[in-house]
C-alpha cells in the first residue's frame, strides 16, 4: 500500500508543478493556432510512448478533442511503418523523421517533438531539419532535455526525470494545447 501511495504522491505533486509551465503552454499553443490559421499543418513525432502520444495528440487534432468540428491539420510522423522501416534501413533510424520532414514540411508548419530523455536522436535530427526549413518547432521533455533548447522555438520540459511521470504530465500538457487551440479555432464547432 505505501507503493501506491507514494506514487500518487509523486504524480500529484508533478501535476501540481505544471502550472508553473502555463506560460510555455500557452505559447506552444498560439504557435500551433497561428501555424493553422495560415493554412500550415502540425506534424508530431516521438518514440515509444512518446510515438503513442504523437499519434494520440494528432488524431485530438485531427478528429475532435472536446467539440465535433472541422478538422485540424495534423498528423504523426510515427504511424507509416513502410517509410519508418524504409528510411530507418537505406538511411538509418536517425533521420526516419528528418527524411519524412523534407519531403512534406512546408515553412509555417510546426513540428511538436516529444522525447522523455530529451536526447532522442531521431526526434533531434527531426527538429534540427524542422528548423533548416523554417518549421516552428516545439519540443515536449523531461526535466533532462536541456539538449532539444536550442532547437526549439518553445521548449515544455516538465518536472520529472522519471520516465512514467513524464509520460503522464506529457499528455496533460498534450491535452491542454490540444483544448486551448480547439477553442482558438473552431468556435463554431462543426
Amino acid at each position: 500500500m505505501s507503493v501506491v501511495c507514494s506514487y500518487c504522491t509523486a504524480a500529484a505533486t508533478n501535476f501540481a508543478a505544471l502550472a508553473d509551465r502555463e506560460p510555455r503552454i500557452l505559447t506552444a499553443a498560439a504557435v500551433i493556432v497561428a501555424a493553422l490559421r495560415a493554412g500550415g499543418k502540425v506534424m508530431f513525432c516521438g518514440n515509444g510512448g512518446s510515438a503513442a502520444d504523437a499519434q494520440h495528440l494528432a488524431a485530438e487534432l485531427m478528429g475532435r478533442y472536446r467539440y465535433d468540428r472541422r478538422p485540424l491539420a495534423a498528423l504523426a510522423l510515427t504511424v507509416d511503418t513502410s517509410a519508418l522501416t524504409a528510411i530507418g534501413n537505406d538511411y538509418g533510424f536517425n533521420l526516419v523523421f528528418a527524411r519524412q520532414l523534407r519531403g512534406i514540411a512546408r515553412a509555417g508548419d510546426v513540428l511538436f517533438g516529444i522525447s522523455t530523455s530529451g536526447r532522442s536522436p531521431n526526434v533531434i535530427e527531426g527538429l534540427r531539419n524542422a528548423r533548416d526549413l523554417g518549421v516552428r518547432t516545439i519540443g515536449l521533455t523531461g526535466a533532462g532535455g536541456a539538449d532539444m533548447a536550442s532547437l526549439c522555438d518553445v521548449l515544455i520540459s516538465v518536472p520529472s526525470s522519471e520516465t512514467s511521470h513524464i509520460q503522464e504530465m506529457h499528455i496533460a500538457v498534450g491535452h491542454m494545447i490540444c483544448g486551448i487551440v480547439e477553442s482558438e479555432l473552431c468556435s463554431d464547432r462543426r
